[in-house]
């Protein structure tokens, strides 16, 4: 191989694709990336053998070949390149050389023969979705995480289903770890025909990955063949393998029964949970709701260190509801909320908390209270 690339090509694509190369799996080959010259440039490739890019560049090719080559790297190299042109030619013994007149890199590449090979999906069928908007949606699902070495699907996965009624037809993400529910809908116009019959589980991690490579402005194709889920945008694809098992029956859990909305500023609120929440700790986690008459009370304790308390006017005239929650869930529910004021809907302290943006109708997050 034989090319020179522009590093404004490559770099930024390099440094998004870190998160795949830089994660564990059974081949340590995964920690490089494949790059393969094509009729116009260069395909760019890389993998966790559960989520693979592959992505097409403009490239001036000298001699066509195929490499590999450690993805930490390469990037590092590039990203701190002088200039806006980089030689890379293969020598002897999978030796690469990576450089220009004045700067010169030596790197031991790996067989690229070893590359684990990339899905190839045929008849994917796409529809069109708007790139920020499914963006904000994997943001407000993936927040919810698991711990690492839970291995169930649901908890390590995002459920992505087609909601089609006869007013309505929508994308809805949902997203659990036992504590936490949220959900979040992208409505679709009612001829767009979306072939999904029934919900799949995307694996977090990959829908993670995705959300570096959408942008703020433009569409991307979404599509899901044979076990596997497809994001297309201009020259760049993402295959990720979806995870198998059963999502849990959710619908009941975000059915509100009669109880109080109650509207707060979302900015004094998240402070107030910041503050309330330095004192806690992985063995105490919990702080305590107190919602009385127009006054919210947060109180947190912790035996190895103290206690902490702050009030907080609301407009609440029910009956006093005292009850237990992390705060670190409503914070992290906070971040992903555009809205400038929150609703909280709260029904007794045996039932979870409700949190949506006074603006967003499409996404609803549930918080199961705690147990001190």
């Amino acid at each position: 191989m034989n090319i020179k690339v522009a590093k404004n090509d490559i770099a930024e694509v390099l440094s998004k694709v870190q998160g795949l190369t830089g994660r564990r799996s059974s081949l340590a080959i995964t920690e490089n990336v494949l790059i393969r010259t094509t009729g116009e440039g260069v395909a760019l490739i890389a993998t966790d053998l559960e989520t693979g890019f592959e992505g097409s560049y403009p490239a001036t090719v000298k001699k066509e070949g195929v490499i590999a080559i450690t993805a930490r790297k390469f990037f590092e190299i590039v990203r701190e390149f002088p200039s806006a042109e980089i030689q890379i030619t293969e020598v002897e013994n999978r030796w690469i050389e990576i450089g220009n007149k004045s700067v010169q890199y030596h790197i031991v590449g790996m067989n690229p023969e070893d590359y684990p090979d990339s899905p190839q999906l045929e008849d994917v069928s796409f529809f069109e979705i708007d790139s920020a908007a499914f963006k904000k949606m994997i943001e407000k699902t993936v927040m919810v995480g698991g711990t690492i070495d839970d291995k169930r699907a649901h908890i390590n996965g995002v459920f992505f289903e087609l909601l089609a009624t006869e007013d309505r037809k929508a994308l809805r993400m949902v997203s659990t770890d036992g504590s936490r529910l949220a959900t979040v809908d992208y409505d679709l116009p009612e001829d767009m025909d979306v072939a999904l019959k029934d919900g799949m589980i995307i694996p977090k991690k990959g829908l993670h990955e995705v959300s570096k490579f959408l942008e703020a402005e433009g569409t991307v194709q979404i599509g899901f063949k044979d076990n596997h889920f497809v994001v297309k945008k201009d020259s760049e694809t993402i295959i990720i393998r979806l995870l198998e098992g059963e999502f849990p029956q959710y619908k009941e859990i975000i059915t509100k029964s009669e109880g109080h909305s109650i509207i707060i500023d979302k900015d004094k609120f998240t402070k107030m949970l910041k503050r309330m929440s330095i004192l806690t700790s992985e063995n105490y986690k919990g702080a305590i709701f107190a919602f009385g008459e127009n006054n919210l009370v947060i109180t947190a304790t912790n035996p190895d260190i103290g206690e902490s308390k702050e009030e907080m006017a609301i407009e609440y005239n029910g009956n006093l509801i005292e009850v237990a929650f992390n705060p670190k869930y409503f914070i992290e529910i906070l971040n992903v909320i555009d809205s400038a004021n929150v609703v909280l809907f709260m029904a007794s302290d045996e039932k979870p908390c409700f949190i949506e943006g006074e603006n967003e109708s499409n996404f609803l997050s549930v918080i199961m209270p705690m147990r001190i």
